[in-house]
């Protein structure tokens, strides 16, 4: 059975390592499809820089403490990296270099000028002082130096980092900068806070983006959203937002897993109760408004909607067979492994893939980047109808492209991805 993970604990290292040969699968499985150009293939099954930095910083009682982060950027053809950084002791090399390149793969099927990168430190957050994870930040900051920067490359919050984390690395940066540059450095990061020049929606992005998806999908089916189930593994950022924001619809939380436990109620779950709950606890286990459960049982529980939001290889050869949903909406990265998807496409079940699903974050990361560079603040009204119009036309390219190619929709939302970067460098050629 697969290891359950929520977006504070991850799977095992050994799946971890297995994460960067997944993508390469999906990636060689569109790329046969598409008979995308053997120069381009070469090029975009590698990446472009992998940093790795070890560096010292001073703990509380007053010992030094080293660490290790990693940055990898795939590919900026498009335009400047981006990506998020996360802290965790199971972060990798094999793992930062598969998020990174999902990353290109969203910002072209988004039609947003950006690359893919990502990062991360390994250690594990939970175990350090609010003071010591202030100068671990600013630390890893300081030791990536021009690695990063707001027309090179652009961080952002994943797991186990959030706002907080992101206005420390915006302040060291900008102070490592000229006085007079650093008035026009503050898009170096997004998902700051507000005041610091943050976007708003930028916090439900990848949810709302999920539900925009989701949306799409029923009304392409026929499918009633008023009164339709759904289960969420995973209840941090993405996964209370998705069911904070399916409750107006009229759908029905039914089943939550995290890694503290799986809470059951055919009746239904208050998503905005629970998210109190999880503030207040840590977690679902132990929320006396449903009942406790099992992985298995979880995994088995009968809805229309099945919204995975922990972390990666979570529906596998094990679990995709005891599915008993219509559809999965992918909120995590890579929750479905090259086995699980074969088996999802054998049973008819319908999927909406991460690199098209879970797009809204990186989406918003760009108007907070967009509105940092010229000096705007826009509203909820405007972000938000922005990200619907811009979730609605990927959609569409991903669902005609699994029409014409007559494939399953992960493939599709790859030859989408494939297609547009294969245009832009063959146009570009390469120097000298």
């Amino acid at each position: 059975m697969a290891v359950i993970a929520d977006d504070k604990k991850l799977s095992s290292g050994v799946l971890q390592n297995n994460l960067y040969e997944n993508v390469n699968r999906q990636f060689n499985k569109a790329a046969d499809l598409m008979d995308l150009d053997s120069s381009v293939r070469d090029r975009l099954s590698k990446t472009t820089n992998e940093i790795t930095v070890n560096f010292p910083v001073r703990m509380d009682s007053g010992k030094l403490e080293m660490f290790t982060g990693h940055r990898v950027q795939h590919c900026d053809v498009l335009g400047p990296y981006k990506g998020g950084l996360r802290y965790h002791p199971a972060v990798n090399i094999n793992e930062v270099r598969a998020l990174a390149t999902w990353m290109t793969w969203k910002g072209a099927i988004t039609d947003i000028p950006f690359g893919g990168a990502k990062g991360g430190i390994q250690f594990d957050p939970s175990k350090y002082s609010k003071l010591e994870l202030e100068r671990i930040t600013r630390r890893f900051t300081f030791a990536l130096g021009n690695n990063i920067g707001p027309e090179y490359d652009i961080p952002a919050p994943d797991v186990n980092t959030n706002a907080q984390i992101m206005a420390w690395i915006l302040d060291t940066y900008l102070s490592m900068m000229p006085p007079h540059e650093r008035q026009r450095c503050s898009h170096v990061v997004t998902g700051k806070p507000i005041e610091a020049g943050g976007s708003i929606g930028r916090d439900k992005a990848t949810g709302q983006g999920v539900v925009f998806s989701i949306v799409e999908w029923a009304k392409d089916k026929g499918f009633n959203l008023d009164g339709a189930t759904y289960m969420v593994q995973g209840f941090g950022n993405v996964g209370s937002w998705v069911s904070k924001l399916l409750k107006p619809y009229g759908s029905k939380l039914v089943a939550v897993e995290d890694a503290t436990g799986v809470i059951i109620n055919s009746e239904g779950i208050d998503p905005d109760d629970l998210t109190i709950y999880v503030k207040a606890n840590g977690g679902v286990g132990g929320y006396s408004k449903a009942k406790p459960g099992d992985h298995e049982t979880f995994i088995k529980t009968k809805a229309d909607i099945f919204i995975p939001a922990a972390l990666e290889n979570q529906i596998t050869a094990e679990t995709a067979p005891l599915l008993n949903v219509q559809l999965v909406a992918e909120g995590a990265n890579g929750p479905t492994n090259p086995d699980g998807d074969k088996i999802l496409v054998e049973r008819g079940i319908d999927l909406l893939p991460d690199i098209l699903c879970n797009s809204g974050g990186v989406i918003v990361s760009y108007y907070e980047w967009l509105q940092n560079k010229r000096s705007e603040f826009w509203d909820i009204e405007e972000v938000d109808s922005k990200l619907e119009k811009r979730m609605k036309k990927a959609y569409i390219k991903v669902r005609d492209a699994a029409r014409n190619y007559k494939t399953d929709w992960r493939t599709a939302a790859y030859i989408v991805a494939l297609s547009r970067l294969e245009t832009v460098l063959k146009e570009r050629g390469i120097f000298p």
